[in-house]
């Protein structure tokens, strides 16, 4: 007797990502697994067997992004939601509206700017203050790295000329040492204290608005890269258990635990007990979040020279290391034999070096493990430095959307790093030449979290369509990636990082049946139109978790 299948994906080519390019064109599912991938699977369609017409569209594993925020971006998208806009009077219209609509609100929330909308990055409370006189506000920008408060929210907190910047951070200051309303960094906390806590329920509303809006993306798994309590936001540890112990939590999700940078290394225990502790469904946090530096737009990214000023000099300030190399150099030999992934944030060229020399040191005391350690953002690395990624079984957690000339990049960026350091930026094709593993995350609600926006941006190094500001040329060609390494990294390669590749990440028989339908073939039509791709339907385990209205 024939064990019919019930779920079966016919008319279209399957794109399986162990391979150069498949040659499959169906797909049959059975109690949540493959169990068939060829050209016919007719014997296996039964009367109860759903088939989905692909209409020579693609199928696809699923999407897994392994640098993501879904909590902090679901909360902004129930709050005042700035992402979707990009001028200043188009923010401040929406801070106006959203405060007038919600007047039983202490605080105005949200976020999500971008700098390159304001001069030199850097918002104003007097422009706030036009919008919202009464209220405090705070909204943290698209990077996370910044915050805009308003004149209220900056005398709540107690900020004036005398208040000193701390030692993580930085307050935006007039020539007169007044704060301008735009904080940096560990300044942030200074006001961010003083936020009413959002409750668990409010947690758990954000995961799955975030939830519902990856899925709708193609994304069937991530990994959360904060887990822990950052500039007083909250942890969303309790939230992910919770959906996860109601059932819906539908995504597989790994979560890195926040390396608290002023605790040292008497934090260790914690993190193993929490690491016990939140586990459960398809949440386990087995992953350690250490950000080593700050951003490249307000001089906090950590480099080996120091920055340029307006004029091309060298100025005497080369960024933060947040974590002392020493500390550093104890820390990850210690999490690495305690069976940690490290999931490093690196920006600058001394921070990519700090972190590889950290691996380093957990091979010399511990051996090579299989904890796959990785490094996000990867912004700008010293070509010295590229082939260590291989040798030290580091992967490279690309972000490919940022890998673009835009206003921040022209800006507040390029000046300021100067050559040849402007030209080491992104050196994706570089890192896949050396025969580094690359997986790719988007860090939303930094920026958005299609995937294929960012694979368009890592195939030709210009912003997808719908992405654009302004119009510049391809950013640094020689580092494009081909279609498929971009695919592969946004399934295969981060389902490698989050320990997911025995089940999920490609198309093959015994794996879980996690994939997205497509409209089309990007493989078939122009580079140019890559970035328009949509998800039509998307599957965990072969239950629908998303579908378009004309799937």
């Amino acid at each position: 007797m024939t064990d019919y299948a019930d779920l079966a994906f016919t008319g279209g080519p399957v794109y399986t990502a162990n391979s150069v390019r498949a040659q499959a064109n169906a797909v049959a599912v059975r109690g949540g697994r493959i169990v068939a991938v060829g050209h016919d699977v007719s014997e296996l369609i039964g009367s109860g067997t759903e088939v989905v017409d692909l209409r020579g569209g693609m199928l696809v594993p699923g999407f897994q992004d392994a640098h993501v925020h879904p909590v902090m971006g679901g909360l902004q998208m129930l709050q005042c939601h700035l992402s979707d806009a990009y001028t200043e009077s188009d923010y401040l219209d929406i801070i106006g509206r959203y405060a007038a609509a919600n007047p039983d609100k202490e605080w105005i929330l949200g976020g999500g700017w971008s700098m390159s909308a304001f001069e030199g990055g850097t918002p104003t409370a007097a422009a706030l203050d036009t919008v919202v006189a009464n209220r405090p506000v705070f909204l943290p920008n698209r990077d996370g790295h910044g915050a805009w408060a308003n004149s209220e929210a900056l005398r709540r907190a107690g900020i004036d000329r005398n208040t000193p910047d701390p030692a993580d951070g930085r307050i935006e200051r007039h020539a007169a040492g007044n704060p301008t309303g735009t904080l940096h960094e560990g300044a942030m906390s200074l006001v961010s204290r003083l936020l009413p806590a959002p409750t668990l329920d409010d947690l758990v509303a954000g995961l799955l608005a975030g939830q519902r809006y990856l899925h709708s993306l193609g994304i069937t798994a991530w990994q959360d890269a904060l887990i822990g309590d950052y500039a007083d936001l909250i942890d969303p540890g309790p939230a992910y258990l919770r959906a996860a112990a109601s059932g819906t939590l539908t995504a597989r999700v790994i979560g890195a635990l926040w390396w608290d940078r002023g605790a040292g290394l008497d934090q260790i225990e914690s993190l193993v007990d929490r690491r016990n502790r939140y586990r459960g469904g398809r949440f386990a946090a087995t992953s350690v979040k250490i950000m080593q530096d700050g951003v490249a737009e307000n001089f906090t990214a950590s480099l080996l020279d120091p920055y340029r000023d307006g004029h091309g000099h060298p100025t005497d300030n080369s960024g933060i290391s947040f974590v002392d190399p020493e500390v550093l150099n104890e820390a990850v030999p210690r999490l690495d034999a305690l069976g940690f992934q490290v999931h490093f944030h690196a920006i600058g060229d001394r921070a990519v070096r700090e972190c590889l020399d950290a691996v380093e040191h957990a091979i010399a005391r511990n051996s090579m493990r299989d904890n796959r350690h990785h490094i996000a953002h990867i912004q700008v690395v010293h070509p010295e430095d590229v082939p260590r990624f291989r040798a030290l079984g580091v992967a490279a957690n690309m972000q490919m959307l940022w890998a673009t000339l835009e206003p921040q990049m022209v800006e507040l960026t390029v000046p300021f790093l100067g050559e040849p350091r402007a030209g080491w930026q992104y050196p994706f094709g570089d890192l896949l030449r050396a025969g580094t593993v690359l997986a790719a995350g988007s860090d939303w609600s930094v920026s958005t979290p299609d995937p294929w926006a960012a694979i368009h941006t890592g195939v030709s190094r210009v912003p997808a369509p719908g992405e654009e500001l302004g119009d510049f040329e391809p950013f640094l060609p020689n580092q494009t990636l081909d279609l498929g390494a971009a695919l592969n990294a946004y399934t295969a390669g981060s389902a490698w990082i989050n320990h997911l590749d025995d089940t999920t990440g490609t198309i093959e028989v015994g794996k879980y049946a996690d994939l997205a339908v497509l409209d089309r073939d990007p493989f078939d039509g122009p580079a140019a139109e890559i970035g328009e791709t949509r998800v039509l339907q998307t599957f965990v385990e072969g239950e629908r978790v998303f579908a378009t209205d004309d799937a």
